[in-house]
């Protein structure tokens, strides 16, 4: 199977608060989010070639949680130019309360 760009798809609200609030329950003192700018998104999406991205999960030796994110040819294929990962986690980078993060 090739990758076309369109894989992946939206879920409800209520879908991701379910979600979200089992990890919390699972995970009390866990890393619960990350944030990207756009900017990094948009320079891994404009490689040529790039159909779209792909996350790793990483863990630092201090035991910190982190996501990587590779931009991802047609081929499913990830492309090693570019490589993002210097996101800001919640709990220090918190949006205000709603359903998804349960404050």
């Amino acid at each position: 199977m090739a990758f076309n760009g369109t894989e992946g798809g939206a879920i409800t609200l209520t879908e991701a608060a379910a979600m979200t609030a089992c990890y919390r329950k699972l995970h009390p003192n866990e890393t619960e989010a990350h944030f990207m700018g756009k900017n990094n998104f948009l320079t891994l999406l404009n490689q040529t070639g790039c159909v779209g991205i792909r996350t790793y999960y990483g863990e630092k030796p201090d035991g910190g949680k982190e996501l990587i994110f590779v931009g991802v040819d047609a081929n499913e294929n990830d492309m090693l130019e570019v490589i993002m990962d210097l996101n800001l986690p919640c709990p220090s980078y918190c949006s205000t309360g709603n359903p998804l993060n349960g404050r």
